[in-house]
């Protein structure tokens, strides 16, 4: 049995082939050849595994045939007959091939009559196009030896332009009825590509014809075109580079249908139709989409608590918290973790601890502002269906991070809006829940995309405006204000070298004292972040470039006496204590969006007729919080209310034009009544926070370490807080614990005697 390796051709059953025999006789170790001798062609799967004989190199299938003639040409005849599974291709030394092999069994489908009805109708067809050419004689005899499809596939194989694998797949096809049909687009294909060359004109039926016809010049078009691509890479066509990239994108089975689909719309269409610059834009965006998950990779915690550190000062709690969400990463080999919410006042570094999250990942940053969203398309995108239709903004973030496992920042989530349109805070919803997200499908994609690698990070002012859902998805981190000596130290190491580099001042060229700075600290911002901080010292670097521009030699001291010439702005009023204590005004404590601040409680006793006026824009909250104060003092002081019964009650808080609201208030009306109606004046270095219960409890607030902030910025010694926010005391700042004695109190009596309004035995009646 002689082992023959072929390439490039067709082999198949019940043909005959004409081999060379010298290529016999080298496949056989140059013994000689005789008839009847067994032949087994085995398929290469490349031209190099055909030269070099590599034992994987062949297909799993072949065919065995015998020699049926030598003639004197030096041609042997070989007549196939059927079809082997092969294994154990060795490759002896001197080049022939061992193998074993066993028969492979194929459908019987294709009745011999049917069978020898496409052998009549393919032979009349290579009649036909013989007629059109010279050798049409020649062809004439080489047909009548015809006696199969498979042979007539296996005698025009050299002139049929398919590809190896399309050849041996011939080969491999186990239904006769389906190997015929191969065989008969092959070879059709091929005579119609040869006529339309000719210009032959076919009798054939119209419908035969344009079947075939349509798919022979789509093969020559892309062959033509293949070759045109290869010659002049620079003018691949749009069709041909979006096919390319749909194929090597990586992209799921049903985003890569729905892009094979629109691609196809966009090949018929042409560049000429109204659509097809939405076509285009669509396939643009997601070829260039990252598909390709990529691997979770080790990260080093010690580096990512050096960067945290390097980047952001302070915020101890906050960097320990993302540490631990980074080990859990880490451990699980997670791209992604818990959803976290940083909450805290503008300026406080909320935006910018997730770039450095994302250096500290190695991954990239990519910032989403929510501020001001009211439509749910801008979420979930558009319909192309649209005129100027577009990828909502999660995608549009993940297209351009260019990567499918960025850090994304969700900023302002606090500030989105609902209207006709929708809500964008329920399309968040399913971005970011675990659950939902690793199939979220944008409406302009209209295809499902993997966000569960994606690590979402939310920030806001406050939890008030967030929806209970949504904020059920997330964890909520609290970012507190900054102390003065934190904010001395950040403008310190990190505001004045960057305001420097961006105003072009060399590090030589200008000094900044502790002392001006905390003069613009104290004098000149009132926050609880550093933003406001920052653009003060842009002003001051900007009004001292001037001088560095014009003496690049000389170095500038920043004095406290420079910082008020340079800034040429009045110093910000802050409220302190009162220099004239006064019976009826109490000094309480109040949360604001910046920060914290000292609120002042004025109150009026006047003749009249026992009204309640209520003025400085207060809300509902703060309204029944007065009436349950003066409830309290009614009962807490019988005697001394007998005069509200002549006498108009008169509650004022400044400022005016600021709307307040809130139940923390409600001790520091309290107090202020029962201090009004006793004439006991209270002192003004105290200050106190609680809301109050109608049975004289004093219950917990918000906003401790704010307040607590605010007061030992305007001067307070003594603060009186609710006894159940004693656990809160953990958040603030020791600056501010060790220059505040801070007292807690669970009940309204307790708190009117520490002031020395109530005797210590007073209680309610």
């Amino acid at each position: 049995m002689i082992v023959v390796p072929v390439y490039n051709m067709i082999v198949a059953p019940e043909a005959t082939l004409y081999f060379q025999m010298d290529q016999l006789q080298k496949s056989a170790g140059g013994k000689g050849l005789a008839v009847d001798e067994k032949i087994v062609l085995i398929v290469a799967r490349d031209k190099k595994a055909s030269v070099r004989l590599t034992e994987d190199g062949f297909y799993p299938i072949g065919v065995a045939g015998a020699i049926t003639e030598l003639n004197r040409q030096g041609y042997a005849v070989v007549r196939t007959q059927y079809r082997v599974n092969l294994e154990n291709i060795q490759v002896q030394p001197d080049r022939t091939i061992r193998l074993t092999m066993s028969r492979r069994p194929e459908t019987e489908d294709l009745p011999a009559a049917e069978a020898a009805e496409k052998l009549k109708g393919l032979k009349q067809e290579m009649r036909r196009f013989s007629a059109a050419f010279e050798w049409a004689e020649t062809a004439e005899f080489f047909i009548e030896q015809i006696d199969s499809v498979e042979m007539a596939a296996c005698s025009m194989s050299p002139m049929l332009e398919l590809s190896n694998e399309e050849r041996y797949a011939i080969l491999a096809e186990d239904s006769r009825a389906r190997r015929a049909e191969r065989i008969e687009k092959a070879l059709y294909e091929f005579m119609e590509v040869g006529r339309i060359t000719n210009e032959a004109k076919s009798s054939q039926q119209q419908e035969y014809q344009q079947r075939y016809k349509e798919a022979a010049i789509k093969r020559q078009m892309e062959h033509l075109q293949k070759e045109l691509d290869e010659m002049h890479p620079e003018n691949v066509t749009d069709v041909q580079k979006f096919a390319q990239r749909i194929a090597e994108s990586g992209m799921n089975e049903t985003a890569r249908k729905e892009s094979e689909k629109v691609l196809n719309r966009l090949r018929q269409e042409g560049k000429e139709s109204v659509e097809s610059g939405m076509l285009y834009d669509y396939l643009d965006f997601v070829t260039t989409l990252s598909w390709k998950k990529a691997e979770a990779e080790p990260i080093d915690l010690g580096e990512a608590r050096r960067i945290l550190d390097e980047d952001h000062y302070g915020l101890s709690k906050v960097k320990e918290r993302i540490i631990q969400q980074i080990a859990v990463m880490n451990l699980k080999k997670q791209q992604s973790g818990s959803i976290l919410l940083f909450v805290g006042a503008p300026g406080t570094g909320k935006t910018s601890i997730g770039k450095s999250i994302a250096r500290a990942l190695g991954r990239k940053y990519v910032r989403v502002s929510l501020g001001g969203v009211h439509d749910e398309s801008d979420i979930r995108g558009h319909r192309r269906t649209y005129i100027g239709s577009m990828p909502g903004r999660i995608m549009d973030g993940i297209h351009k991070s260019g990567v499918s496992n960025p850090v994304m920042v969700l900023d302002e989530v606090d500030k989105l809006s609902a209207s006709y349109n929708g809500s964008p805070a329920s399309a968040l919803l399913e971005v970011l829940d675990p659950e939902q997200n690793n199939s979220f499908t944008d409406h302009y994609m209209n295809v499902p995309y993997d966000l569960s690698d994606v690590l979402f990070l939310c920030t806001a002012n406050s939890l008030d405006t967030i929806p209970q859902p949504l904020l059920d998805r997330m964890e909520v981190i609290q970012f507190q204000g900054y102390t003065p000596l934190e904010k001395l130290q950040i403008a310190r190491a990190h505001l004045v070298p960057k305001s420097m580099e961006a105003m072009g001042i060399a590090a030589a060229q200008m000094h900044v004292t502790d002392e001006a700075l905390q003069m613009l600290i104290s004098d000149y911002t009132m926050e609880a972040g550093v933003r406001g901080l920052r653009k003060r010292i842009d002003t001051l670097c900007r009004s001292l470039a001037v001088k560095a521009a014009t003496e690049p030699d000389a170095v500038v001291t920043v004095t406290p006496a420079l910082v008020g010439e340079a800034l040429d702005a009045r110093p910000i009023r802050h409220d302190t204590i009162l220099p004239q204590p006064k019976a009826g005004v109490v000094t309480g404590l109040a949360w604001t969006p910046v920060g914290g601040d000292i609120l002042y409680i004025e109150t009026m006793l006047m003749p009249g007729k026992g009204e309640l006026i209520l003025t400085g824009q207060l809300g509902d909250v703060m309204k029944e919080s007065a009436r349950i104060a003066l409830s309290l003092v009614k009962a807490l002081l019988p005697r001394e209310a007998e005069q509200l019964a002549d006498h108009d009650l008169h509650i004022h808080v400044p400022a005016g034009a600021v709307p307040k609201d809130g139940p923390s208030a409600g001790v520091t009306l309290t107090t202020a009544l029962a201090s009004l109606l006793t004439g006991k004046v209270v002192d003004p270095h105290i200050a106190m926070t609680g809301e109050v219960a109608l049975r004289g409890a004093v219950t917990p607030i918000g906003g401790l370490p704010e307040k607590l902030m605010a007061a030992q910025r305007a001067g307070i010694t003594r603060v009186f807080i609710p006894q159940e926010n004693l656990y809160d005391l953990k958040d603030v700042a020791a600056e501010v614990r060790e220059k505040i004695e801070i007292i807690p109190v669970s009940s309204v009596e307790a708190l009117l005697q520490a002031v020395g309004i109530l005797e210590p035995d007073a209680k309610i009646a």
